[in-house]
């Protein structure tokens, strides 16, 4: 059925931004994993249902809901300053699947020092693309800066990862186990104020209720960029501080025992869910 598209405006949100449940319910829309299946002409049509909309000239016989998806896969696929197309690693809607990857194998291949160096390049390599695809276009970074801050995120991780796993050798077991977040969490202080320097430097533009710029501002930067931080470990730590214990105790059931082969597999599974 066709809707009435005469009051519609496909910028306005869907649901109430200034309360916790409508920003949920808009970020577990733009993170839906099931859109990085969808075909490059499905998001170029969705690119171009946004732009008719915004000009109001969608084609005839368009539904609301049409363009509701068309703007939740737009949302999800498409840079919200610039309009370009991400790559599909570094979309939000990428985290989920290759987190959860990245972070099962990373908690189970903590036993070797060169197991221990790759996964953790892998988890910086993985995080700093995302950084740079989701960075702020407003305050753009030279590829030597972003060069140095990716150098230095993964020295910082592999230093404490492999440094954490020498001194925990005659630790207790759980303890060697958690030596995974502790790279991680240091590695995120370091690596976001890094790839978001220039924010700092210039600072961030500040606007008022009306959306007119008043300013830039380096303390709100600073603010910001200390939040993002924060969250970054804070959403690393039930999946890497809980599933230790989880796979303390299961590693020491007979049936697991005799199916090693499954302790990744789990440890993978078991990450996406927490």
């Amino acid at each position: 059925m066709e809707g009435d598209l005469s009051g519609f405006n496909i910028d306005d949100p869907r649901w109430d931004q200034r309360t916790f449940l409508g920003r949920v319910k808009y970020f577990l829309s733009i993170t839906d994993p099931r859109t990085i299946l969808l075909p490059e002409w499905k998001l170029d049509w969705a690119k171009a249902m946004v732009e008719q909309s915004r000009m109001g000239a969608v084609p005839p016989g368009t539904q609301v809901e049409q363009l509701l998806y068309a703007k939740k896969l737009y949302d999800s696929a498409f840079h919200p300053d610039t309009g370009e197309k991400m790559n599909v690693i570094g979309r939000m809607s990428f985290q989920v699947p290759g987190g959860m990857i990245i972070t099962g194998f990373m908690l189970h291949f903590y036993r070797t020092v060169p197991a221990v160096i790759f996964w953790q390049w892998v988890n910086q390599s993985f995080n700093a693309l995302v950084n740079y695809t989701n960075r702020n276009a407003a305050s753009p970074m030279s590829v030597r800066q972003m060069t140095f801050s990716y150098l230095t995120a993964t020295t910082t991780a592999v230093a404490t990862a492999v440094g954490m796993n020498v001194w925990t050798k005659r630790a207790p077991p759980l303890v060697c186990r958690w030596v995974p977040f502790a790279a991680v969490a240091s590695a995120n202080c370091v690596n976001i104020p890094m790839m978001r320097q220039q924010e700092l430097i210039q600072g961030i533009s500040v606007k008022d209720k009306n959306q007119n710029e008043v300013g830039h501002s380096q303390r709100a930067a600073a603010v910001g960029i200390t939040q993002v931080v924060i969250s970054r470990i804070t959403m690393a730590a039930p999946g890497m501080i809980l599933l230790p214990v989880i796979m303390e105790r299961l590693e020491k059931l007979r049936f697991m025992k005799k199916a090693k082969v499954l302790h990744a597999p789990l440890q993978v599974a078991l990450s996406g869910c927490l």
